[in-house]
């Protein structure tokens, strides 16, 4: 594989339970000395792009992928020759053990590669047994016979001496080492992974290994379509994988799903058939609180802060969580409970050049309005900058969605997964409004709160929804009320 002095570097898990992420951009190239702390790549998960610093001193042996492509986690991407010529922790770990006393577990997993970003890689931390090396036929049958007697079975009648014959070897019944996303493909491709030639570091079957099978299976189907007839498990599905219809390229554009708009999609998908969503809606009248807006813009205490309408909307949906506290629980599926959050961790859906993301300004009900004001504008500048962290975009708890800067009166938000609220907030408008017994020109919005009616009453909802109304009506409510 490698020699002694070279280490690999592999794809950490720069969140939570992420399975892969996509390089966008090398910084390095082979040859080059790097540092440590350097910063080597820039990847994109499923949640931000993130750039990866190189844990060790050395020189660039190699890039195992180029730009562009998506590569799983714990997956070797590049190669660091170190001064020294030292093995690593990982490697020399990996080394093979001695023959003797095979199935001993291991009492301390190796430790962690320190990767400087995210979880790192547990470099085995499953610390799988290594693979039993092909016997010869009778050591074969004396460790059968004693495992025989040892589960009292009796010992199995010794079978006639067999001349060497190392083409069927008989490998032990074992389980195919792969990722779960790994075995759906094969389960969806129709692939038994015991039949796939596995080429991943410590015999794990690869998503190149499962698509090879299928490509082999139907070559082989093309050459002599009747020479196989006993593995349909393989050969009949294999056919469903078929190239994608030929389009006018000057007519259509076809664009992968991957990164943040994959894992857009799979939430969004998740949340409609999983939450009973219920949508309401209220118009209302908030003039005062744009004359209150503009007033803050002069105040000195905002001296340097962005201050627009979507500060107080904010404001008044953190005063009416706290007049409804119920709103902001969470449905816990496994526990069969309902997890009420004595904390707000307020989301803020922000378009980005690489689609939707929803930061959240954490423990956004302990803050006062300036600095409420310096969070959203810090939330939105680093979205727009594409620099949003994982960590940024985890924990959320109730969330606003502005269509209204795109000129829409308002909409039927989808809920953030993990919460029970959001709020969209429509395009203010001058609209003809009695007021004061007489019909004016005013600023006026609708607003729409969908929640999660597992947990959230149409009265609790409801409740909700007529408070933020009634603060952005009246904004002296954000004081009588606090």
């Amino acid at each position: 594989m490698t020699n002694a002095s070279v280490r690999e570097f592999k794809m950490p898990d720069v969140g939570e339970g992420l399975t892969e992420a996509e390089i966008l951009k090398w910084y390095v190239q082979p040859g080059d000395t790097v540092t440590d702390g350097q910063v080597v790549c820039e990847v994109e998960t499923a949640k931000a792009a993130v750039e990866l610093p190189i844990p060790y001193d050395g020189v660039v042996r190699a890039l195992h992928f180029p730009e562009g492509t998506t590569v799983d986690v714990g997956t070797s991407i590049i190669a660091v020759e170190v001064a020294g010529g030292a093995a690593p922790a990982q490697e020399a770990a990996a080394a093979p053990a001695p023959a003797a006393e095979p199935e001993q577990p291991v009492e301390q997993p190796a430790a962690r590669q320190p990767v400087l970003v995210g979880y790192g890689v547990a470099t085995s931390s499953t610390r799988r047994r290594p693979r039993k090396q092909a016997q010869d036929p009778a050591a074969q049958q004396a460790a059968s016979a004693v495992q025989s007697e040892l589960n009292g079975h009796g010992a199995a009648p010794a079978a006639p001496a067999v001349p060497a014959a190392p083409a069927a070897p008989a490998a032990p019944a074992q389980r195919p080492l792969a990722k779960p996303p790994v075995r759906k493909l094969a389960k969806d491709l129709g692939v038994d992974l015991a039949t796939v030639t596995p080429t991943g570091p410590d015999g794990v079957v690869t998503r190149e290994d499962v698509h090879a099978a299928v490509a082999a299976a139907q070559a082989s189907q093309q050459t002599a379509p009747e020479a196989q007839p006993a593995a349909p498990a393989a050969s009949a599905p294999a056919a469903q994988p078929a190239a994608p219809a030929s389009y006018d390229s000057g007519r259509e554009t076809r664009i992968p799903v991957k990164g943040v708009r994959k894992a857009t999609a799979a939430a969004m998908v998740g949340s409609a058939f999983t939450a009973p969503h219920v949508t309401e809606f209220v118009t209302v009248d908030v003039t005062r609180t744009m004359k209150l807006v503009e007033e803050l813009k002069q105040d000195k205490e905002f001296a340097g802060l962005r201050v627009n309408p979507l500060l107080l909307i904010a404001k008044a949906l953190l005063v009416a969580i706290r007049r409804n506290p119920d709103i902001n629980a969470a449905w816990d599926e496994a526990a069969q409970e309902i997890v009420v959050k004595h904390y707000v961790n307020l989301g803020i859906a922000a378009a980005t050049p690489r689609g939707l993301i929803v930061p959240n300004i954490k423990d956004a009900h302990a803050r006062t309005l300036p600095e409420l004001a310096a969070s959203l504008g810090e939330l939105v500048s680093t979205a727009r900058e594409g620099k949003t962290s994982p960590s940024a975009m985890q924990g959320g708890t109730v969330t606003i969605t502005n269509v209204g800067v795109f000129g829409v009166d308002t909409g039927t938000p989808l809920l953030n997964p993990g919460e029970s609220a959001i709020l969209a907030v429509g395009a203010i408008k001058p609209q003809p409004w009695v007021h004061k017994g007489k019909v004016k020109p005013r600023q006026v919005t609708t607003l729409a709160l969908s929640f999660d009616h597992r947990l959230v009453d149409g009265e609790l909802g409801s409740k909700v929804l007529a408070d933020v109304a009634a603060v952005l009506e009246q904004p002296k409510r954000l004081i009588t009320w606090a």
